[in-house]
């Protein structure tokens, strides 16, 4: 557990960041709104329970954020010295779509249209808990991306966790 300051408005919170995890298939009504399960919500600091900020992934889904764990990344990528190409281009494309999110009364989500038509999604999503972000999937496109699985994992686990300085940092990915 690692703690941190969150700033909401007119206060700060002290918090200690949980480790989402889990999957959880839901379904998106009409209106694009989706109910957020129980088994995730819980896992949750109870002052962030119901502000998120939706935005691209990338890949082709939706990413959810916890507004507090926004805040930190959205610190790091303002940073960026902005006399950089480079760093204006990945700016604008990380910001784009992206919008604040509060669960409604009956602990519903509202998904932006231009961010359902971006992931591809249709009536039923894959919420995908890990770290400190909640991926959003079209049920059909994470079927595709679990059966998509590499050849050898053992292999592509070394290349990614095997060297050490792999496993300094990693609660510190964005």
């Amino acid at each position: 557990m690692v703690e941190n300051l969150v700033f909401l408005p007119q206060k700060i919170i002290l918090w200690k960041m949980t480790n989402l995890i889990g999957e959880f298939e839901c379904k998106i009504d009409a209106k694009g709104r989706f109910m957020l399960p129980a088994g995730l919500k819980k896992q949750l600091p109870p002052e962030v329970q119901d502000r998120f900020v939706i935005n691209r992934g990338f890949e082709k889904c939706i990413v959810l954020y916890p507004q507090n764990v926004w805040k930190v990344i959205s610190d790091e990528v303002n940073q960026l010295n902005l006399y950089n190409k480079k760093n204006r281009d990945f700016v604008r494309y990380f910001y784009r779509g992206a919008s604040e999110s509060v669960l409604d009364s009956v602990n519903r989500l509202l998904l932006p249209k231009q961010l359902i038509q971006y992931a591809g999604i249709d009536k039923e999503i894959v919420l995908f808990a890990f770290s400190n972000r909640i991926e959003i999937w079209a049920k059909d496109a994470y079927e595709k991306l679990q059966t998509n699985e590499p050849e050898d994992f053992s292999s592509l686990a070394e290349d990614v966790m095997g060297k050490k300085e792999n496993r300094e940092n990693t609660n510190d990915l964005p």
